[in-house]
C-alpha cells in the first residue's frame, strides 16, 4: 500500500506555483506508490497546525487541474516563516515528524524560493541525522526573482519576464504621445538580483523607438552618472524608458531607496523590503533635467499576471511538479527538482534533482558579463537566454468576461 504525500506551497505568490502545484497532484495520484494527496494551507506554519485539505477525492479532477495551473497567486495558501535551529530548538522538527507519522505521510513536496529550500534542507537534514525512515522531502522550486542556485531559471519567472516585457513596451506607446522629453522610470523586483529588471530589454530589442537606461543590482549605482547618462539620451532624442531594480546600491552599498526617509522594515526571515528606488530617481531628474517624468513600480502586478502567462512556464513548471513526485517516490530526501537547459536553438530542458544542501541561502546573480561595460544595459548573452523563456501564450478561463480561477476553501 502506497503512502500519503503532503504538498504546501511557501514564499512570494507567483504565476507559475499552481501550475507546479497541478504537476504534483496529478502525478501523485497517477502513482501506485502514493496512497492519498493532501495540501497543507498556509506552508509549513499550516502543517503545524495540521491544517489540511484532502486533493486526491476532488470531483472533476482533469477540469480543477487544468484551471489550476493558470491560478495566480498560491491556491493552498503561503507564508513567510524560518523554522528555528534544530541544534538549538528541535521542538518544532520533533512536531513535524510526530505529524507526518499521525498522518500516515511518507512525503512531502515543498514549493516555493531561496528560503523555502531552506526549510527543505533543515528538514531533510533532521530526519537524515536522526535516522528516521519512510519520510522523504523534496523541493519544488518557485521565485520570479529567479535567483535559485541549481537550476537554470525559475519557474514564475518566464511569466513575470513577459509581463514585465509587455508592460514597458505599452508604456513606450505612452513616451510616443507627446511631443515633448518624457521619461518612464519603471521600477522591478528581485531584490538582490536583477533578472527580472534585465527583461526590460527584451522590449527594447523587439519594437523600441526609443532609448533604454537598465540598471541592474550587480553593478553599483551612481546618482551622478545616472544623470550624465540620461542627459546624453535626450541630447540625441527626446524620450527614455529607464529601469532599474528595487535594491540597487551605490557603491558604498547603501540603497538608493535609502536616499529618502522611509520605513525600513524587514520580513520574516530579516531581508530588508526595498521599494522606492525609482522615487528617488524621479525626485533626481525632476531636480537636475526639468524635463516631465514618471515613476511607476510594478510591484505586486509583475508576479501574479495570470492574464499573460508564458507557455514554456507554465509547462516547465507543471512538469517539475511531476518530476518532484518522482524524485519523492524515489526516496530522494533531500534534494530539488531541477531543470538543465540542453539547447538554446531548438530550446530545450531535461529534469533531474539537485542536493538541496548546494541551494539553500544562495543567490545567483546575473554574471557580471551579461551586463554592459556602462552598466546602464545588458548583453546579447542575456537576450538569448531571456527569450525561450517568454515564448508561447497560455490562456486562462473567462467567465463572465472576468478570468476564473480555483479557491480552495478555508
Amino acid at each position: 500500500m502506497g503512502k500519503k504525500l503532503l504538498v504546501a506551497q511557501s514564499g512570494g505568490p507567483t504565476s507559475a506555483i499552481n501550475a507546479t502545484l497541478a504537476g504534483i497532484i496529478e502525478a501523485a495520484i497517477q502513482n501506485p506508490e502514493v496512497s492519498d494527496v493532501l495540501g497543507a494551507r498556509y506552508g509549513i506554519q499550516g502543517v503545524l497546525r495540521e491544517q489540511f485539505l484532502d486533493l486526491s477525492g476532488i470531483e472533476h479532477i482533469e477540469d480543477m487541474l487544468a484551471t489550476l495551473a493558470v491560478t495566480p497567486a498560491a491556491a493552498l495558501g503561503s507564508c513567510r516563516f524560518k523554522l528555528k535551529d534544530p541544534a538549538q530548538d528541535p521542538s518544532e522538527f520533533e512536531e513535524l515528524i510526530r505529524i507526518f507519522q499521525k498522518h500516515e505521510i511518507g512525503y512531502f513536496v515543498y514549493i516555493g524560493g531561496n528560503d523555502s529550500m531552506d526549510t527543505v534542507w533543515k528538514l531533510s537534514d533532521y530526519i537524515k541525522e536522526h535516522h528516521i525512515p519512510d519520510i522523504v522531502v523534496v523541493g519544488a522550486p518557485k521565485t520570479i526573482d529567479n535567483d535559485l542556485y541549481g537550476i537554470d531559471h525559475c519557474p514564475g519567472f518566464g511569466s513575470a519576464a513577459k509581463y514585465i516585457a509587455t508592460s514597458i513596451s505599452e508604456l513606450e506607446r505612452e513616451l510616443e504621445v507627446y511631443d515633448t522629453p518624457y521619461v518612464i522610470v519603471v521600477e522591478m523586483m528581485g531584490r538582490n538580483a536583477g533578472w527580472l529588471t534585465a527583461a526590460a530589454a527584451l522590449a527594447e530589442s523587439a519594437n523600441s523607438n526609443v532609448p533604454y537606461l537598465i540598471y541592474l543590482e550587480e553593478r553599483p549605482f551612481d546618482l551622478n552618472d545616472f544623470i550624465s547618462d540620461l542627459r546624453g539620451e535626450l541630447a540625441v532624442g527626446k524620450d527614455v524608458i529607464v529601469a532599474i531594480s528595487e535594491g540597487i546600491r551605490d557603491r558604498s552599498g547603501k540603497m538608493i531607496c535609502d536616499y529618502a526617509d522611509r520605513d525600513q522594515s524587514t520580513d520574516a526571515f530579516g531581508h530588508t523590503i526595498a521599494t522606492g528606488a525609482g522615487k528617488v530617481l524621479e525626485n533626481a531628474i525632476r531636480s537636475n533635467i526639468g524635463c516631465k517624468v514618471r515613476y511607476i513600480e510594478l510591484n505586486l502586478l509583475q508576479r501574479c499576471a495570470g492574464h499573460l502567462l508564458s507557455e514554456t512556464d507554465i509547462t516547465e513548471s507543471t512538469e517539475l511538479g511531476r518530476n518532484a513526485v518522482r524524485l519523492a517516490v524515489d526516496g530522494q530526501n533531500g534534494v530539488m527538482s531541477t531543470l538543465t537547459r540542453t539547447s538554446n536553438h531548438p530550446y530545450s530542458v531535461a529534469y533531474g534533482a539537485a542536493d538541496i544542501a548546494d541551494i539553500a541561502d544562495r543567490e545567483k546573480k546575473v554574471p557580471d558579463s551579461w551586463i554592459t561595460s556602462e552598466g546602464n544595459g545588458v548583453t546579447e548573452e542575456m537576450l538569448e537566454y531571456l527569450r525561450p523563456l517568454v515564448q508561447g501564450e497560455r490562456s486562462c478561463k473567462f467567465e463572465n468576461g472576468i478570468p476564473k480561477y480555483i479557491v480552495f476553501n478555508k
